[in-house]
């Protein structure tokens, strides 16, 4: 198991060298869900977030350690399920330990690492944060998404950056523990296998390590090349390729291929309880950005190929594909396609006493039908996505950082009249008030 001590002392490291540093983060969420008709509303309000410490030495030596914290303060039951269905809530339980809803309070040592740097090249090990197309934080709930492993990264050179990591933990965000690699796939539901039974490779997965590594390619000022490469020890390989092109100072194009094959037994040699039953999958995308002053807009399309289904765990990370949109994912489907319109333009009120940044993002995603289960993992069905996302800053108090999320999802199309395609999917509006406050 990999991990650091922290020292006080040592050669490189003596106590008139170092830069000692506590940050932290104070946090409360608050969210609420109505569902359609009698379907059962779910809402939850957590209170937290992190205490940080960092020392920094003259010869390149950094040493942090991270303490995060969710507390329940319980304004509602969310182990009582909807009476219909017997579903718990979706987005609400996330707020807390979700394998363990009678816990009141969730605390993780969810950072502990020692790094160097030298010139453009930095070397971590131990417990951390990282950021990647696929594995990523996903705050946005109280604990993030963490990592444990090694990871290098070398800066700018010649036109080219790169960076390579092995994991071989995740604290999957809302959970509260660090887990081996198969372990940590399936704490999220696992929807329907390609028969149309229920998964059963929850706690049935099998793999030690995730390899990643990327480069950014500067072709020219105008011209970048952006390669992920994912290999999930007996599970699967996912390439990711992102090039983009900045035709003018105003309008760029983008577009991006991610690529999937199974590694070994895709996670068990028992093809019932296999996490990665298919050979491949193949997602491709164009994403067209346009500025005018300070307002930026963003027309983003992705189509999932039918044959084999987009799986990449979803307890990881959000997908940043063109077509994400806050509160849905497009993992678990095939024969896909998403059309995303986003629009930012930030206001100041009050003589520069207050700063607004809305984002609106309007989506269409048609899915294959809720009944094709090889083709639509989590019985989805078509639907229309509507985010309003608004950060507030208050000039007087910049550590002061509320953010307000209003969402509304709308079914489409035709499928069956079965209350279990429509709870916590469509037919809903949701609330997610943050209020962080940086120190």
């Amino acid at each position: 198991m990999l991990g650091v001590q922290l020292h006080s002392q040592s050669p490189n490291l003596s106590s008139r060298a170092v830069n000692h540093k506590f940050s932290g983060q104070g946090r409360s969420v608050y969210m609420w869900t109505e569902n359609e008709g009698d379907l059962k509303d779910f809402n939850a309000l957590a209170t937290g977030g992190y205490l940080k410490y960092v020392a920094k030495g003259e010869a390149g030596w950094e040493l942090g350690a991270a303490l995060y914290n969710s507390l329940n303060l319980r304004i509602s039951n969310l182990q009582l399920p909807d009476p219909v269905t017997g579903r718990l809530s979706r987005y609400e339980e996330g707020l807390f330990n979700r394998l363990d809803l009678d816990k009141t309070m969730v605390s993780l040592l969810g950072e502990a690492y020692v790094s160097y740097a030298k010139g453009l090249s930095t070397f971590t090990v131990g417990r951390f944060k990282v950021n990647t197309p696929q594995i990523n934080p996903q705050d946005g709930r109280m604990i993030p998404t963490l990592v444990q492993g090694i990871w290098f990264k070398r800066g700018k050179q010649e036109k080219l950056s790169f960076q390579a990591g092995i994991l071989n933990r995740i604290a999957p965000r809302s959970t509260g523990t660090f887990m081996k690699i198969g372990e940590s796939v399936g704490t999220y539901p696992a929807g329907r296998d390609v028969n149309g039974n229920p998964s059963k490779y929850a706690g049935n997965t099998y793999s030690k390590y995730v390899a990643i590594a990327n480069t950014e390619w500067y072709i020219s000022p105008s011209i970048q090349f952006n390669l992920w490469n994912y290999y999930t020890d007996n599970i699967s390989n996912t390439l990711y390729l992102k090039p983009q092109w900045d035709i003018s100072k105003r309008l760029g194009l983008d577009a991006e291929w991610l690529h999937q094959n199974r590694i070994g037994e895709g996670g068990n040699s028992d093809p019932e309880l296999r996490y990665f039953t298919q050979n491949q999958s193949d997602i491709v995308g164009l994403q067209l950005r346009y500025t005018l002053g300070k307002s930026q807009i963003q027309f983003g399309y992705d189509r999932i190929l039918p044959g084999g289904r987009f799986l990449f765990p979803r307890e990881w990370g959000r997908e940043y594909l063109f077509s994400f949109q806050k509160l849905e994912r497009s993992e678990g489907s095939a024969d896909n396609h998403a059309l995303v319109v986003s629009y930012a333009h930030p206001l100041t009120l009050k003589r520069e006493v207050l700063k607004l940044r809305p984002i609106l993002s309007f989506g269409r995603h048609w899915k294959a039908s809720v009944i094709n289960a090889q083709e639509n993992k989590y019985a989805f069905p078509d639907y229309t996505h509507l985010n309003l996302d608004v950060f507030v800053d208050f000039m007087k108090l910049p550590n002061l950082r509320p953010e307000l999320l209003l969402t509304y999802k709308d079914a489409a199309g035709s499928f069956p009249a079965n209350p279990n395609f429509v709870i916590n999917k469509v037919n809903l509006f949701h609330v997610s008030f943050i209020v962080n406050y940086n120190f």
